[in-house]
């Protein structure tokens, strides 16, 4: 079990752990009283929330519809109306500002996730588990926010509900419902720096003189040019539901979603991070390693179903069924070496000319409801899920592949090669299925145990870049327990453990596919509630033992490919650490959401692992809307900061052993808000509002990308 860091020596946490004390300060001089004694309904019920909390009953962690302080893990989720806030325009912008996680570029269209030391390599929409691999995405980590109600995010492993994956964190997207029976929406244009322009429309209405039949349309169209060199985007996204009540106990739930984002001057990979005679290179933020006829384009479409039926007596029964197909087409350049210091020669071009698309179906049912045992009452969920995805790959030959010439004389006018035969490289099927259940035993009063266990198997075959791939697992059992015992009205310890299980794709030096990682997870923690359930706190502590997890084997390639590059199984792996957060109101009209994450991961030999990503994260965002004369006015402000990350590599010219690193930096934010009238509003937000310069990553197949320079966008908004 983990132990509890010194935090002496931990500035940030010491800072929030202060704010939380505060709240407590807070309730007696909001209230006139300490919080109330033990004996009443606990931290189940919240009378008041602000904009930045949920009381709603959620899923994600054990399907047994618990709130954030009844799930024995630790939960965050980013509202509507902080990502209205924030102006947070795709997953990876919540990613970014969300409790405990992180983003990393890779290049212009592509991130990959983490969390506690390890990558996210799934998440959820509407409790669906939607895989997907950063080397081939399409579209995944730009997902618009636009089609969602809110974003939860499951820190820890996840694999009762989940199945197969690693003990970072759970994504869960909610989307929006057509759940008005009244005529209402809204309407958002906005404009911002590098010509960026959008309109959105979001619009809910019943479809019939009962609301018995409602509709919700959205929509949003976006254009904008980019802080790199002759790059831009264009983005359109469609989402249509329709919900129909069938008699009074049943609902049907029909929808579907497309979303096409068309960039242009797509980045491959980074800029140099050397020069030719071995020294570090320092380039413009706006330095560009794309062709202007680069593109790295993709869609998203999504379907689904839901069928809803409610048994009376607490018992409730869901199907769902969820098509997904995300598709991409790449016209790319990638360009490697080292540009001599005066003449700029000396890199090399690898154009690509490729199409992917991977289409996945899930089908899910869930029971859940509640039985009488030893005088008390209980809670239990039954549940099955049965996935297939198919991915295929296809690239072109080339020829007259041309040298780009002078570097430092760029202007992205690369001659397009020949493009010649399209041929397969990757026809691959990955099976899941799983059967899991859990329960929720009230012991007592203050005392609550839950227990489950998922039965998964997981298989995976086909052919990828001419390697024939079969492999996978089957009947693998991952337990899940969690009790929690309340302290009082409104503080409440807990403690969860669950098992790990997650093939994995990487290949070692010899060509064979590294076993799947196992491990353990566990987590403590202390959750409260302040100011009559509007301020909620979080303490948990962690401890991740993984083995067999994969880590980049030096330079060594694997067999037969080009860069792919080679992995190894590191034993003993382990995550240990802690994080805080605070999210909710302080005081009427003041929102905050601030947390603070830190962790150690390391090898059984003591060596630090995954250093590519931050292990120590602090995030605030408060929100003020002024009293009195001065209501229409609202301000915000927020930091991001994360400490230094590095990769040891080695100098592509010299062959010396050497570290890349970003060193920690913080991305301050802004946000003006004015309320005209009581349905149009105006709003400025300012990202990076003092210019940081930083790299996005650094490292990555020994290059770099620098992160986004200040940008601000205004916006205009109207609701009926």
């Amino acid at each position: 079990m983990p132990c509890v860091p010194s935090l002496s020596r931990r500035p940030l946490a010491v800072a929030l752990a202060l704010l939380g004390s505060q709240a407590a300060l807070a309730q007696e001089a909001t209230t006139g009283e300490a919080a109330d004694p033990p004996g009443g309904a606990g931290l189940e019920e919240v009378v008041v929330t602000g904009q930045y909390t949920i009381s709603e009953r959620i899923d994600t962690a054990t399907g047994l519809g618990l709130t954030l302080a009844e799930t024995p893990q630790s939960v965050s989720v980013v509202t509507a109306q902080r990502i209205i806030d924030q102006d947070l325009r795709s997953l990876t912008d919540v990613v970014n500002n969300a409790a405990g996680v992180s983003a990393r570029a890779q290049d212009s269209s592509r991130y990959t996730y983490s969390a506690r030391g390890f990558a996210i390599d799934n998440y959820q929409i509407d409790g669906i588990p939607i895989s997907w691999e950063p080397g081939a995405n399409a579209g995944e980590t730009q997902t618009d926010t636009t089609l969602f109600e809110r974003v939860e995010v499951v820190r820890g492993a996840t694999g009762l509900l989940t199945g197969a994956g690693n003990p970072s964190a759970s994504i869960n997207l909610v989307r929006k419902h057509a759940d008005s029976r009244e005529l209402t929406g809204y309407t958002t244009v906005s404009a911002g720096r590098w010509n960026a322009y959008r309109a959105m429309a979001d619009v809910s209405s019943p479809l019939n003189d009962s609301g018995s039949l409602r509709g919700r349309v959205v929509a949003n169209v976006e254009e904008s040019d980019s802080f790199r060199d002759y790059a831009g985007d264009e983005k359109s996204v469609f989402y249509g539901v329709v919900e129909a009540d069938l008699g009074h106990a049943t609902l049907l739930r029909l929808g579907g979603s497309y979303q096409d984002n068309s960039p242009t001057a797509s980045t491959w990979g980074g800029l140099p991070a050397w020069l030719g005679d071995g020294s570090r290179a320092d380039w413009s933020r706006s330095k560009t390693v794309a062709a202007r006829w680069a593109n790295w384009s993709s869609t998203v479409e999504n379907y689904y179903l839901d069928l809803v039926h409610d048994f009376g007596a607490d018992w409730r029964a869901k199907l769902s069924v969820n098509h997904n197909t995300n598709a991409s087409d790449q016209l790319l350049l990638y360009l490697s070496g080292a540009p001599d210091p005066v003449t700029g020669l000396g890199m090399r071009a690898s154009p690509r000319k490729a199409e992917t698309e991977r289409e996945q179906l899930n089908i899910s049912a869930q029971l859940n409801g509640s039985y009488d045992l030893f005088g008390r009452e209980h809670e239990v969920t039954f549940g099955a899920i049965d996935s297939e995805q198919d991915e295929t790959a296809f690239s072109h030959a080339r020829s007259n592949i041309a040298d780009p010439g002078n570097f430092f004389e760029w202007d992205g006018r690369y001659p397009q090669p020949d493009w010649g035969v399209k041929g397969q490289d990757t026809d691959m099927t990955t099976e899941q299925r799983g059967v899991y259940a859990a329960t929720r035993l009230s012991l007592a009063d203050p005392l609550k145990l839950i227990l489950g266990a998922r039965v998964a198997d997981w298989e995976q075959s086909g052919t990828t870049y001419g390697i024939p791939v079969d492999y996978g697992d089957s009947g693998v059992v991952v337990p899940y327990a969690g009790v929690l015992y309340d302290l009082t009205e409104n503080h409440r310890v807990y403690a969860s453990y669950t098992e790990i299980f997650q093939p994995q794709a990487q290949r070692d030096r010899s060509g064979d596919f590294l076993d799947p990682i196992t491990g353990k997870s566990y987590e403590i923690g202390l959750k409260s509630q302040f100011l009559d359930g509007a301020l909620q706190t979080t303490l948990a502590l962690f401890d991740v033992e993984q083995d067999n997890l994969a880590q980049a084997d030096g330079v060594n390639i694997v067999p037969g490919t080009d860069n792919e590059q080679a992995y190894y199984g590191a034993e003993g792996a382990t995550s240990t650490g802690y994080e805080l957060e605070v999210t909710g109101l302080l005081a009427e009209g003041w929102d905050i959401s601030a947390s603070y994450t830190d962790f150690d991961a390391e090898d059984a030999d003591g060596e630090e692992v995954n250093t590519d990503m931050p292990h120590r994260l602090f995030k605030v965002f408060t929100t003020y809307r002024f009293p009195g004369d001065w209501s229409r006015l609202t301000v915000s402000g927020g930091v991001n900061w994360q400490d230094s990350n590095y990769t040891d590599t080695f100098n592509v010219v010299t062959n010396a052993p050497e570290r890349l690193e970003q060193d920690d930096f913080a991305l301050v934010s802004l946000m003006l808000r004015y309320d005209f009238t009581d349905r149009l509003s105006g709003q400025l937000n300012v990202q990076n509002a003092l210019d940081e310069t930083y790299y996005s990553q650094i490292g990555f197949y020994r290059q770099l990308e620098y992160g986004t320079p200040r940008d601000y966008r205004l916006s205009f908004n109207y609701r009926f």
